[in-house]
């Protein structure tokens, strides 16, 4: 048995890969180095990476700015306790974060994953409400086919019927539902969607600590994009209702969808917001919580005067380097320019899709594409299909969808849609 086969056997044994069973038939590729836009393979394949190693490498992999950024935090520490301590990579970090997130939010709670910082979002939401001696707002307000994460308060805020979490719904907290708006992204929020959030927040809002959604674009739930002004209309009645406003830009967050944070489309400002994935430019996994002076004042000055939260890795040293370089990277770079020319070659390389029968729609916003299928995809074969057309993607459900590195060039994007064109069209 060659190295590559012990090591695959021994991948099969043991580890459980994400959403699959242990010992799973489905396929998966040992990958021995990643550079640019491209993963090489153990055995010697090269592939396209259509995914950002799931919307996180925004700069493409090994990139020498954020491997020196490591490198020279190494020389001085890769981890200390927040606990009592600080150091100046979070300090740099939450000041830039202050800097470019929505003007009100100037607080920051940093975490180690998305999924955590959107529990710390949802407990700050609690525990101001607790400190307003308001303790009957426990629940949450939220989208159908949104999706927040796989921890248990992130998952009770998960659509519960066409997610991934149905599983558990008996031991979730069970939370306030309302239909995913209709309104198309570029235009007006329609009656009826401003009637469903209307009644909901009329009926609910005693009971309501926030309303938390990812703001114009839905992801792992559907890849849904509405309309922005919905989220004005959200912030106008979360207002009138007292109701807190969160946004999930885990997602969305620095730069995917053209705007630097997809919330920038519509005129408001949440109350909370949370971020992550790309925020290290994919090299190391952390997140953050950010708020404004009401919320954190109000926790600060209640009981017990502390927010009840702290993660062992929170503010991870090398994390935070790894982050503070991304976003020099991105400040630096002429990154809406290069998300324009992405939209425009996703768009013109993809309107072909819109003639296959298996196709139901195509649709494009910054650098994130979607050919959503009429029925779901067969994983193991189109997985393998793909491979063997020399791109990295990952289908979910009905969906097949790109989100590549900022770095991509024309030639490496067609040919990631000239694959997905083909592959559905054989």
């Amino acid at each position: 048995m060659d190295l590559y086969q012990q090591l695959l056997e021994q991948d099969k044994q043991h580890i459980w890969h994400p959403y699959s069973a242990l010992g799973s038939d489905l396929p998966v590729y040992p990958v021995v180095s990643a550079s640019g836009v491209r993963l090489q393979l153990a055995d010697g394949r090269e592939l396209i990476d259509g995914m950002s190693s799931w919307w996180s490498a925004i700069h493409g992999y090994n990139h020498p700015e954020l491997n020196l950024a490591l490198e020279n935090q190494l020389k001085s520490m890769s981890h200390v306790m927040f606990g009592g301590l600080t150091h100046p990579p979070a300090v740099e970090l939450a000041s830039t974060l202050v800097d470019i997130t929505p003007a009100p939010l100037n607080s920051v709670f940093f975490s180690d994953s998305g999924s955590v910082s959107v529990e710390v979002a949802m407990k700050m939401a609690i525990q101001y409400w607790h400190d307003k001696q308001q303790t009957n707002k426990q629940k949450f307000l939220t989208l159908r086919s949104g999706y927040h994460g796989d921890t248990f308060g992130a998952m009770s805020v998960c659509d519960p019927i066409t997610g991934m979490h149905s599983l558990f719904n008996q031991s979730l907290t069970q939370q306030v539902f309302i239909d995913s708006p209709t309104s198309p992204f570029g235009e007006a929020c329609n009656e009826t969607d401003l009637k469903n959030l209307t009644t909901a927040l009329e009926q609910h809002h005693a009971t309501l600590a926030a309303f938390i959604l990812e703001p114009v674009v839905q992801g792992a739930g559907g890849m849904h994009f509405y309309s922005a002004d919905y989220l004005n209309k959200a912030r106008a009645l979360c207002d009138e209702f007292n109701v807190l406003l969160i946004f999930d830009e885990i997602a969305t967050g620095f730069g995917r969808t053209g705007r630097l944070f997809a919330c920038e489309f519509s005129q408001i400002e949440p109350d909370i917001m949370c971020i992550g994935k790309a925020l290290t430019g994919g090299y190391l996994t952390l997140a953050a919580t950010l708020t404004n002076t009401e919320v954190a004042q109000t926790i600060s000055n209640g009981d017990p005067g502390v927010f009840m939260h702290g993660p062992t890795f929170m503010a991870n040293p090398l994390a935070c380097s790894a982050a503070n370089a991304s976003i020099k990277i991105l400040q630096q770079s002429n990154w809406q320019t290069k998300i324009n020319k992405i939209e425009s070659w996703l768009s013109a390389a993809l309107e072909k899709c819109v003639t296959l029968t298996k196709v139901k729609d195509v649709r494009v916003l910054g650098a994130i594409a979607v050919v959503e299928c009429m029925e779901a995809v067969d994983m193991k074969i189109i997985q393998a299909a793909f491979v063997d057309k020399g791109v990295w993607i990952r289908p979910f459900g009905k969906l097949i969808y790109l989100m590549p590195p900022y770095i991509i060039d024309q030639q490496d994007t067609e040919q990631l849609c000239n694959a997905i064109f083909e592959i559905l069209n054989d």
